[in-house]
């Protein structure tokens, strides 16, 4: 593959970008997507050459497996297993943000450097483009993060240009994603459902859409050590600046990230305040975390400072991020994800 100096950008409504898309996938090169979650760095799952190319333009480490993006349930059968529970699960969200962890089918088909060598994947259906996209190429995606590894994930095409422009030869720009925060990821076992990875689907309509009681729905942290899924390293969404959790006061020159018009002692002092949701709307601050955390990091404040954020619903989903973003980084200063 010839890396341009610079990507080409598409609007996502502009037939061309669909054609284009298909043409760069189908040869194994990779495209940066919109998806309803964040934006995505496309690449054929079933092509080992297009696997290496993701792993290698994100820096991202070989045991962290990548999501393969199908058009629906169908295609889901020619590589993975449903038991009847998580065939219950995909009926009811997909397409929609919700990943579901399943055995790898024998034979050919999604390539297993795409699982980090081990015998499930983790497959979603998403919606608009990355749908549409999927369904023309016949085969599926294997969609990450457009980001460099352990970066803030990006929900605008501007933010895949600063990060990766010079590494991929096309992005889709579908201007700013849909909800913000990347899909659920759940695994179902037969006594209950490990959720691997906090999203906007929620614990309860899990529960309920699956046939389980609540307190059979409950976090993993997958087997062993081994990952299973993506979104499960401890470091992850990291921007430069150091990130200060549940802050109750703000230090000269830091940069604030608040909630709900919430003022905090010291903000005037702050570098910057950006506000997730003056109303409180916890749907709306998942659509806008990332993209505050980029702007909170481009501020050159050394810290960043995140107020409260309500554990409940989304909520949990924004805390994940933030906790992952707030936790210690390697030596390199970067997170490992």
């Amino acid at each position: 593959m010839t890396v341009p100096v610079q990507a080409r950008v598409l609007a996502a409504d502009d037939p061309a970008a669909l054609d284009a898309a298909i043409e760069l996938l189908a040869r194994g090169d990779l495209v940066a997507i919109p998806t309803e979650t964040v934006y995505g760095l496309a690449g054929a799952s079933t092509r080992a050459d297009a696997i290496s190319r993701i792993y290698q333009a994100k820096g991202r480490p070989s045991h962290n497996p990548l999501i393969s993006h199908v058009a629906d349930i169908a295609m889901a059968e020619r590589y993975v297993r449903f038991d009847p529970r998580s065939r219950a699960l995909a009926e009811a969200f997909w397409p929609g943000p919700l990943t579901l962890v399943l055995p790898l089918l024998p034979g050919p088909g999604i390539d297993r450097a795409s699982t980090a060598g081990g015998t499930t994947a983790a497959v979603r259906a998403p919606r608009g483009f990355a749908h549409e996209l999927i369904a023309r190429l016949g085969l599926p995606l294997a969609v990450p993060s457009a980001n460099r590894s352990g970066r803030i994930s990006p929900t605008h095409a501007e933010h895949v240009l600063a990060d990766l422009g010079d590494r991929l030869p096309l992005i889709v720009d579908g201007g700013p994603t849909e909800i913000g925060v990347e899909s659920t990821v759940v695994r179902v076992r037969p006594d209950g459902i490990d959720i691997l990875r906090a999203g906007v689907i929620t614990p309860d309509q899990i529960a309920l859409a699956a046939g389980f009681d609540l307190h059979d729905v409950a976090a993993s942290l997958g087997d062993g050590g081994v990952l299973i899924s993506p979104g499960m390293l401890s470091s992850h969404y990291a921007p430069r600046a150091r990130v200060r959790l549940n802050a109750h006061e703000v230090a000269p020159g830091e940069a604030l990230i608040t909630f709900a018009a919430k003022r905090l002692p010291g903000q005037e002092r702050a570098a910057l305040v950006l506000d997730l949701s003056p109303s409180g709307d916890l749907a709306e601050a998942a659509r806008e975390l990332f993209g505050l955390l980029h702007r909170a990091d481009a501020s050159g404040a050394d810290s960043i400072a995140v107020a409260p954020i309500p554990d409940h619903g989304i909520g949990t989903a924004i805390i994940d991020r933030l906790t992952r973003a707030a936790a210690p980084r390697d030596q390199g200063g970067r997170g490992s994800a």
